[in-house]
């Protein structure tokens, strides 16, 4: 400040020189200006600058303006009262009753009846507006224009409010920023704050790390970390933190609920105390009130649908109120994928398909006899329950506790390690084992049975020739019989 005072001290110098050597060439204004104080002071009104000694650079207008300031330089007060207890350096004050208190604040700025008036203190605060930043004491680097901004404000720093009743309730919250009519007019001792638009975080008083851009958009909050672009986005917001709400009305309704995230006109728009929603497009979710941990992508997806757990992508998609942990997705059904492989999901939600190359492969075996406990499983026919297929269809398959007692590496288990389905992949490559198996055993008995025909023929060819020869056996015997022959009787 001293290095600033005696440069800007040195340039008085030679202005008053310069204008020394003009007066000897120009005539005198008549009748002649008010003046001739020492250290280029300037002073109109009773008792201005009344106490001034040594001080540089100062005017006062007004009764009472900078009565008190000694040795303090380059001031100017605009007023009656402007600036009445300060000792400071280079403040402006232009209004009655401006900067009114201030002692030892510098660099301060303020326009307007009432402006800084009780400042203090604080350094480097500029006000413009009737009563703007009127109860300042000690804060510094304040920034209100406005009727009545930064109103009561007292030790809070770094504060920027524009627009009438603009933070006019911050006493010594820190770097808010509010531009707006009403923005964040409530604010006490909230931090870090910022609102843009006409009772953006209007009733605001102690949350922190708020940022609201629209017209009365987190206009009741008092949470942490929440960000608001729309009008009336999380207009209704009290005490969640960490919400997101991007579009008009987005999160609108919400109170309690945290760490919720809306993108789009209407998102998540009942939402009270839900926990960590994500919705992404217009209306996505807009009937959730309470449900937590919900997904939704796409215009009006998830929209009807209450619950926990769930996920909705594609315009339009809806599952059943009050449902858990389900998943739609739109543009699947009905699809055909060529030369693709099915898809599995495990216990932990993954989603991925199985690999049969051998590069991923270790301890490869024949599957031998293990497949043999196909023949201990218990085909059932079933009905799932109202709740799963309200349908009621019939449906054929195992039941996984059974399978579980015959082969537990068969069955898929939930979270809680409790049988939950079968692996019918594992059964069919046990089937084709089983298949292969019998395959090999007919193939081994038509074997048996063709060499048996072959020999069956074989002997049929020597039974055959056996034949022929015994009757050519036979016609021999025929020839060469004897003719019978008749012997006489000599009795």
């Amino acid at each position: 400040m001293k290095t600033i005072s005696s440069s800007i001290y040195q340039a008085f110098g030679l202005v008053v020189v310069a204008f020394t050597a003009l007066s000897l060439q120009v005539q005198a204004v008549v009748p002649p200006p008010d003046g001739g104080y020492p250290n280029f002071t300037t002073a109109e009104g009773d008792n201005a600058l009344r106490a001034l000694t040594s001080g540089v650079g100062n005017t006062a207008v007004g009764t009472f303006s900078l009565f008190s300031v000694s040795i303090g330089n380059f001031n100017t007060a605009v007023g009656a009262g402007s600036l009445d207890l300060n000792t400071a350096d280079s403040n402006t004050a232009t209004g009655a009753a401006a900067l009114l208190f201030n002692t030892t604040g510098s660099q301060n700025t303020a326009v307007g009846a009432g402006a800084l008036e009780a400042n203090d203190s604080g350094d480097a605060n500029t006000a413009t507006g009737a009563f703007a930043l009127s109860s300042n004491t000690t804060g510094s680097v304040n920034t209100a224009n406005g009727f009545n901004a930064l109103l009561s404000n007292t030790t809070g720093d770094h504060n920027t409010a524009t627009g009438n009743v603009a933070l006019s309730s911050n006493t010594i919250g820190s770097s808010n920023t509010a531009n707006g009519a009403s923005a964040l007019a409530n604010n006490i001792d909230g931090s870090f704050n910022s609102a843009f638009g006409n009772g953006a975080l209007a009733i605001n008083r102690i949350g922190n790390l708020n940022t609201a851009v629209g017209n009365e958009a987190l206009v009741f909050n008092n949470g942490d970390e929440n960000t608001a672009v729309g009008e009336s986005a999380l207009r209704e917001n009290f005490s969640g933190t960490d919400n997101t709400a991007i579009g008009g009305l987005a999160l609108r309704n919400n109170t309690e609920g945290g760490a919720n995230t809306a993108s789009g006109f209407h998102a998540l728009f009942s939402n009270t105390t839900g926990i960590g929603n994500t919705a992404n497009g217009d209306g996505a979710l807009n009937s959730n009130t309470d449900g937590s941990g919900n997904t939704a992508v796409g215009s009006g997806a998830g929209a009807v649908a209450t619950g926990s757990s769930n996920v909705y992508i594609g315009a339009g998609m809806n599952g059943v109120a009050g449902e858990n942990n389900a998943c739609y997705i739109a543009s699947i059904f009905g699809q055909t994928s060529t030369s693709g492989i099915p898809v599995l999901i495990n216990s932990n939600n993954k989603l991925g398909t199985a690999t049969s190359s051998v590069r991923f492969k270790k301890d490869i075996k024949p599957m031998d006899n293990a497949s043999e406990a196909l023949f201990a499983l218990k085909p059932v026919t079933f009905r799932y329950k109202k709740e799963i297929d309200p349908e009621g269809i019939s449906q054929l398959g195992l039941v996984a506790e059974e399978v579980d007692k015959v082969n537990p590496e068969l069955v898929v288990r939930d979270k809680e390690g409790k049988p939950y389905s079968v692996r019918y992949d594992q059964v069919n490559a046990m089937l084709l084992n089983e298949f292969l198996k019998e395959h090999r055993k007919v193939e081994q008995q038509q074997a048996t049975i063709t060499q048996l025909q072959e020999d069956s023929a074989e002997q049929r060819e020597q039974i055959g020739a056996l034949i022929v020869g015994l009757q050519k056996v036979s016609a021999q015997l025929e020839v060469s019989k004897a003719a019978p022959q008749t012997v006489k009787n000599t009795d």
